[in-house]
C-alpha cells in the first residue's frame, strides 16, 4: 500500500480532571525525523513514544503536541514544595562550594520548571497512562490519513504512466519511417542546390544519420522504466525513494530523446514527456 507523508491527526480524551490533547503533524522528508512537545509531568515518555511512532512509519517529518488543560477552566497557581527543597538543596551545596557566588532571588527560584504552576498537581503515572493510549489512537488515525491520501498519489502517478505509454507509442509511429524521412529531406536539399552526388555515398549518409537519430533505445527503456514503476506501486513500501529513481531515469531518457530528435513532431513529444515526468516528480515527493 502506498502511503502519503502529509497527514494531521488530533485525539482528546479526559483524566483525572484534566482533558488531554494531541495533534500530529507529518510533512514531506528525505528521512524520519520526529519531534516531541510534553508537559513537564509526562516528558519521560518521549522515549517509548518516539519509538512506537518509529514501528510504524518510515519517512517523514512528524510534530508530535501534548496538551494538558484544566477541565473547568480554573487558573490556579500551585507550589511543588518538595521540588523546591531540592532546588534550595543544591543551592546551599553550591554556597558552601562557592562563597562568591550570588544566591538566586525568589522569582529566580520561582521560574524553575515545575516549582510552581499547575503542573505541581498533575499525577504523573495516572496521567502518562493515558497520555500513552491516546497517542497511540492519534498515531491510528494519522496512519489512516496517510493510506487515504497515498492511494490517490498512486491512483495520480499510475494515470501519468498510462500517459507515458501513449506517448512512446506515439513516437514509435512517428520514427517507424525516419529512414525514408531522411533520404526524402536529403535529396529535396540536393535537387535544390542542383548537386550530383554518388547514390553510394548518399546512402551511406543516410544510414548515418538513420542510426544518430534511431531512438528506439530510449523507447524500450522509457517503457521498462513505466512498468518497473507500476511494480513498486504494486509492491510493499516504502515507496517513494525507488520512484524518485525511476523518474530522473525517465527524465534522462526523455533529454536523450529530445537531443536524437531529428522531426518537430518528435520533439514537441519529448518536451510533453518533460512535463509529464516532472508531473510524476512532484507527486512522488509526497509519498513515504
Amino acid at each position: 500500500m502506498v502511503n502519503s507523508m502529509t497527514a494531521f491527526a488530533r485525539t482528546q480524551s479526559d483524566c483525572a480532571g484534566l482533558q488531554l490533547t494531541w495533534e500530529l503533524k507529518s510533512v514531506n522528508h528525505r528521512y524520519l525525523e520526529t519531534q516531541f512537545r510534553l508537559p513537564e509531568p509526562v516528558r519521560s515518555l518521549e522515549h517509548g513514544l518516539r519509538e512506537t511512532l518509529r514501528k510504524h512509519l518510515k519517512r517523514g517529518k512528524v510534530d508530535c503536541t501534548l496538551r494538558l488543560d484544566r477541565q473547568d477552566g480554573e487558573q490556579s497557581v500551585e507550589l511543588n514544595r518538595p521540588l523546591l527543597l531540592q532546588v534550595i538543596g543544591v543551592l546551599e551545596q553550591i554556597k558552601r562550594d562557592v562563597p562568591e557566588a550570588h544566591p538566586p532571588s525568589t522569582m529566580d527560584l520561582l521560574r524553575w520548571p515545575g516549582v510552581i504552576g499547575e503542573d505541581a498537581s498533575v499525577d504523573p503515572d495516572a496521567t502518562g497512562e493515558a497520555a500513552e493510549d491516546l497517542f497511540e489512537a492519534a498515531l491510528t488515525m494519522l496512519i489512516e490519513h496517510r493510506q487515504r491520501e497515498g492511494g490517490q498519489l498512486a491512483a495520480t502517478v499510475t494515470s501519468r504512466l498510462d500517459e507515458i505509454d501513449r506517448v512512446v507509442a506515439a513516437v514509435k509511429s512517428l520514427t517507424a519511417s525516419i529512414g525514408h524521412e531522411i533520404q526524402n529531406k536529403l535529396q529535396q536539399r540536393l535537387k535544390d542546390l542542383t548537386v550530383q552526388v554518388d547514390n553510394g555515398r548518399l546512402e551511406q549518409e543516410i544510414a548515418l544519420l538513420a542510426q544518430r537519430a534511431d531512438v528506439a533505445e530510449e523507447l524500450d527503456r522509457l517503457s521498462i522504466h513505466v512498468e518497473e514503476a507500476r511494480s513498486i506501486l504494486r509492491g510493499p513500501g516504502p515507496h517513494g525513494r525507488r520512484l524518485d529513481f525511476l523518474t530522473q531515469e525517465l527524465n534522462r531518457e526523455a533529454n536523450t530523446l529530445g537531443a536524437k530528435s531529428v522531426l518537430p513532431a518528435t520533439s514537441q513529444k519529448s518536451v510533453d514527456l518533460k512535463v509529464v515526468i516532472e508531473q510524476i516528480r512532484e507527486q512522488v515527493q509526497n509519498i513515504e
